[in-house]
């Protein structure tokens, strides 16, 4: 049986590993001004950074149409595919989850499972990941995505940005709206919840923040799985990295660079943590 994993660009895995994962990525789109790129194919994650850094225009993105999805679930059936699981970034936050689901139902040759991971970034790259995992060892479309369901509420993102115009502008900033008032007085440290922006901390430094959210992590220590440090033109990731040491350790290759699409609506600064936590701390 051969089961293959399908998500989109906004997930963040780097490249590399989709391509040992054998992960299929659905790439989003980024736009500045009358320009358009595809994320991950015309702009990677340090030239959108860079763009972002000298445009004038705000960027803006755009979820893949249900034709992206199709022509991807039908060239997997072409290659052998026994069955295909879809994870998508949050459906409150995004249209991909919906773009995806219209396609799933056009193929009819193998089953398709399309899950709302109501995560984004490594959140949903993770999951993604694990269930590449699960493929592998020959577990089927329906048994993966039942277990990547049972999983959702495990899901952390906790992350820092130095302002919220980003997410303001892009209709994004959730329950994070609260803090609009006070961003010139805070840092605010947010997380996602239920697939929205909820604010979970407001300290007066950035260097606060970062043991805000070092904290919040250690609550969890114990019950971490892979954690995933997340960076986007983010000068003090690696202090993040110090902070989280007694808690778990952070290899170099789980530091990764946030992408055209999460950046777009958290701004330039940002950095985060995304982990998966175990239910029964084994």
């Amino acid at each position: 049986m051969t089961v293959r994993i399908v998500t989109d660009s906004a997930s963040d895995i780097p490249q590399r590993l989709t391509v040992e994962a054998g992960i299929t990525v659905v790439p989003l789109t980024v736009r500045f001004g009358d320009e358009t790129f595809v994320s991950g194919v015309d702009m990677d994650a340090d030239a959108f950074w860079s763009k972002l850094r000298s445009s004038t225009e705000p960027p803006a993105t755009a979820a893949p149409s249900a034709g992206d999805f199709q022509t991807a679930y039908e060239k997997l059936v072409a290659e052998g595919a026994t069955g295909i699981v879809s994870l998508h970034l949050s459906s409150k936050l995004s249209a991909t989850y919906q773009s995806a689901a219209v396609a799933a139902k056009e193929i009819s040759a193998v089953p398709v499972e399309v899950v709302d991971t109501l995560a984004v970034s490594a959140s949903t790259g993770l999951l993604a990941l694990e269930a590449a995992e699960r493929a592998k060892a020959g577990a089927s479309a329906e048994e993966i995505a039942a277990e990547v369901k049972g999983k959702l509420e495990n899901v952390h993102l906790f992350g820092t940005i130095d302002t919220l115009e980003y997410l303001r502008r892009g209709g994004r900033i959730g329950g994070a709206q609260a803090l609009l008032g006070t961003m010139l007085k805070v840092k605010p440290v947010i997380s996602l919840d239920d697939g929205v922006v909820e604010p979970v901390g407001r300290v007066r430094t950035r260097a606060k923040a970062l043991e805000h959210m070092a904290g919040l992590v250690r609550e969890y220590k114990g019950r971490i799985g892979r954690l995933i440090v997340l960076s986007g033109d983010a000068p003090d990731t690696d202090k993040l990295v110090e902070l989280l040491a007694d808690v778990t350790p952070v290899a170099p290759g789980d530091v990764w660079t946030l992408g055209a699409i999460v950046g777009a609506h958290a701004g330039p600064g940002v950095v985060g943590v995304a982990f998966v936590t175990r239910p029964d701390g084994a």
